[in-house]
């Protein structure tokens, strides 16, 4: 009979074996050329030496051959890290090279300008029913559809900083008075967005966003100061609509495969206070 503990070695062992081969795959489709070493003499197998990779990759030869022969050893990050550098590998060939061996690769801080592509685009504006918006990194809304114009006002008239998600909650009095539980909403969001914004740290956008907004609202300066962070949570958003009333959604936030900063969040009308209703017709008074 096997237990517990002959099951969890029996999966260490399988990440064991599939990290080598891993390794090895890698490294024999590189070229001496493709890491500024000379080709040397004919060779016998293709891509690098062991012995290479190794030093590349500053690490003894006799321990890195360990690694390709599925040895029980344990890298560290850095160690991981010094792999993957060394091996030319990919973002995604980085993240499986870290989970083959139980560990979480340190996403690098994105800096580059945000884009919503067009597939994204497309999603958006067939959640007709559905108030839907991309979130960037720093929680700006990049891309929106015409339920959430309808249901939050106009996001275009909005600068950026003003279209950011702290920055409406804490900054935009209008917004504010739309909320039901403000109180609630804005220090779940606080606390949310702190947990997002840690691998930013030292970012001057980041910092320049949250510097306005230590001056413009006391209860994020109060708020911000409690270092509170939890993780990303769904839940019950309850609207108080200038023209229809009391409306309720569901929000959940989906995070994108291919755009791990960016994240699709979608409000879903719920049956209490006739919501589904109500947003149809509010969809219908605003013209397209």
């Amino acid at each position: 009979m096997i237990g517990p503990m002959d099951q969890k070695t029996d999966v260490f062992e399988a990440r064991r074996r599939e990290f080598a081969a891993f390794l090895r795959s890698r490294r024999e489709r590189l070229a001496p050329s493709d890491v500024g070493l000379p080709e040397g003499i004919r060779r016998r197998t293709p891509g690098l030496r062991r012995e290479e990779l190794a030093m590349l990759a500053g690490v003894g030869t006799t321990w890195y051959t360990w690694l390709e022969q599925a040895r029980n050893i344990r890298p560290s990050p850095q160690v991981l890290n010094a792999l993957a550098d060394a091996l030319r590998l990919d973002d995604a060939e980085r993240r499986h090279l870290f989970t083959l061996n139980n560990r979480q690769a340190v996403q690098a801080m994105s800096t580059t300008p945000e884009h919503v592509d067009e597939p994204l685009q497309r999603v958006l504006a067939n959640l007709t029913h559905q108030p839907a918006y991309v979130l960037g990194r720093r929680w700006d809304v990049l891309a929106w559809n015409r339920a959430t114009d309808v249901l939050f006002g106009g996001y275009d008239t909005l600068e950026r900083d003003e279209r950011n998600i702290m920055h409406r909650l804490f900054v935009d009095p209008a917004h504010r008075r739309l909320l039901v539980d403000w109180e609630s909403v804005a220090r779940v969001s606080l606390a949310m967005f702190r947990a997002d914004s840690a691998r930013y740290a030292g970012d001057p956008d980041f910092e320049r966003l949250i510097a306005l907004l230590m001056q413009a609202s006391d209860e994020f300066r109060s708020w911000w100061q409690r270092h509170e962070v939890i993780s990303p949570l769904s839940g019950i958003k309850r609207i108080d609509h200038p023209v229809m009333g009391r409306m309720s959604f569901e929000h959940t936030g989906l995070a994108l495969t291919n755009r791990p900063e960016m994240k699709l969040i979608v409000y879903t009308p719920l049956d209490d206070d006739d919501t589904n209703s109500k947003l149809a017709k509010l969809l219908d008074l605003d013209p397209a």
